[in-house]
């Protein structure tokens, strides 16, 4: 690759975590205190790391329903007091012993310019996600700068994960450590598994990624099988894969075990997380066999799915910010086009067996096995509470984002862009022939069906030197929905 041509990738690279700081910052600045999902509880645990100097514990009472939609439904005043929200106080301890420093720096702020200084440090960490993501997409396609340049645009621009990780909270560290994991695994796996040395310093670090991560978030526990499984796709000796998970487990055991020790000798019943007890206090949380009862399954589950692309991209504040449905139907048609982009992009995998060399299958399959664990844990945890927030597949960001990026690729191919503008004039057709016969016609879903034709018939005559710039667009228009979200929505919801 020319000298050039690599300098402006980069350029570009820095450009987007720019716009994404740029962005970040906006939120962080213009969203109102508290205004974010479980914001007081965090705050309240790195107040409490910073002024006792030591870690707190779950109780009962650290959940007081009641007071909680009391004091979201009258957007925080100043009369009632955050203190009693604390039902994040079983989190495991990293994050809040790094943000103690920025509360004691600040500590003769109001908690309301506090919190901001505390955000700031959740949006750095975003940065380092949005780093290890292309670094990623770049292992696996290593001439595919494109598809490293998307995947970190798609990291940086998804408008619910500006919003979270310009927060308090310990998502941005959590994704940050298990983003930093995944690149460690697909170069363990481009190396063949090969550990250098006597001391294999690198599987050690793995271990304590994982340790810290385990000292993070217990989002960052899907390390785990996602190891064993790299391990073995290495195809080493028995003897060999041995050695290699005890030089990465054994460092990661030792961190976490005080951590564990300390969970269990306090809450009993070997509840080394925290969780049983974290169960026991959310006294009045939405289960999900009541939902069910009342509603069915059929019920719950359009419920669960619409809101979970909603609360994927765009549903802010404590779930009660949401955009227009239009915008809505304009992310459910990209998903659309890209997911057909991906599963033609798949089958021309498997049927030209050449396309990918068994390293890049290996890496895109563990990158898999990650977001579907991410979803898999997603579901389980409401099994038990009515949890449908798509923020919680967040941890799954950057596979999502590669994928996002090759489905688009493939999409976009003159061949395909010919098929969908056929398809989306034949829809448009379609739906004008329904509404002159009913007289209702669909002006949004017209529009949308019209403008994809257009805009795919379009691509057909682009020259190919114009391809990338008809790949960012979609990215770039992500970036432009993150300032409507904010300026449009977010903040005239809480003026």
């Amino acid at each position: 690759m020319p000298e050039s041509s690599s300098r402006s990738f980069r350029l570009v690279l820095v450009l987007i975590i720019g716009i994404y700081l740029v962005l970040g910052t906006l939120y962080a600045l213009l969203t109102p205190p508290w205004q974010i999902p479980d914001e007081p509880a965090h705050y309240n645990y790195v107040r409490f790391v910073a002024e006792r100097r030591r870690y707190p514990v779950l109780q009962m009472g650290d959940y007081p329903h009641e007071y909680l939609e009391e004091i979201k439904a009258r957007r925080f005043p100043p009369e009632m007091s955050i203190d009693p929200i604390r039902y994040e106080f079983h989190q495991p301890p990293l994050y809040y012993s790094l943000a103690a420093p920025f509360y004691r720096l600040t500590r003769f702020w109001p908690p309301t310019q506090q919190v901001l200084a505390l955000r700031f440090l959740s949006l750095l960490m975003g940065g380092g996600v949005i780093y290890l993501a292309y670094l990623i997409a770049k292992e696996v396609f290593p001439t595919g700068e494109a598809l490293a340049l998307g995947t970190a645009a798609f990291v940086a621009s998804v408008p619910m994960h500006i919003a979270m990780l310009a927060a308090v909270n310990n998502d941005g560290p959590a994704e940050l450590i298990l983003a930093g994991i995944l690149w460690m695994l697909v170069r363990y796996l481009k190396e063949g598994g090969r550990a250098e040395g006597r001391i294999p310093w690198r599987l050690i670090g793995l271990g304590v990624l994982v340790g810290l991560g385990i000292l993070t978030k217990t989002t960052t526990l899907v390390s785990i099988p996602l190891i064993l499984v790299a391990v073995v796709l290495s195809r080493r000796r028995p003897s060999a894969i041995s050695y290699q998970l005890c030089a990465i487990f054994l460092p990661a055991l030792l961190l976490g075990l005080p951590w564990f020790i300390r969970n269990a000798s306090i809450y009993g019943r070997m509840d080394i997380l925290g969780l049983a007890r974290h169960e026991a206090i959310v006294v009045g949380q939405p289960r999900t066999a009541d939902r069910l009862a009342q509603y069915g399954v059929a019920g719950l589950a359009r419920d669960f799915l619409l809101t979970t692309f909603r609360s994927f991209w765009a549903q802010f504040g404590w779930m009660g910010v949401l955009v227009d449905e239009r915008i809505y139907l304009l992310l459910a048609l990209l998903c659309a086009l890209v997911g057909s982009g991906l599963i033609i992009y798949l089958v021309k995998v498997i049927r030209q067996r050449d396309t990918l060399s068994a390293y890049q299958k290996a890496a895109l399959g563990l990158l898999a096995l990650s977001a579907f664990l991410t979803l898999l844990s997603y579901l389980w945890y409401n099994t038990e509470f009515v949890q449908h927030q798509g923020r919680y597949l967040f941890p799954a960001l950057v596979p999502l984002g590669l994928f996002f990026a090759l489905g688009l690729r493939e999409i976009l191919l003159r061949e395909r862009a010919k098929v969908v503008a056929i398809l989306g004039l034949a829809g448009l057709l379609l739906l004008a022939a329904k509404g002159l016969l009913t007289g209702d016609f669909n002006k949004w879903s017209m529009a949308l069906l019209g403008g994809t034709a257009l805009a795919f018939g379009l691509k057909t005559f682009l020259p190919e030197r114009y391809d990338d710039f008809a790949f960012a667009l979609p990215y770039l228009g992500l970036f432009a929905l993150d300032a409507i979200c904010l300026f449009g929505f977010i903040v005239p919801y809480f003026r």
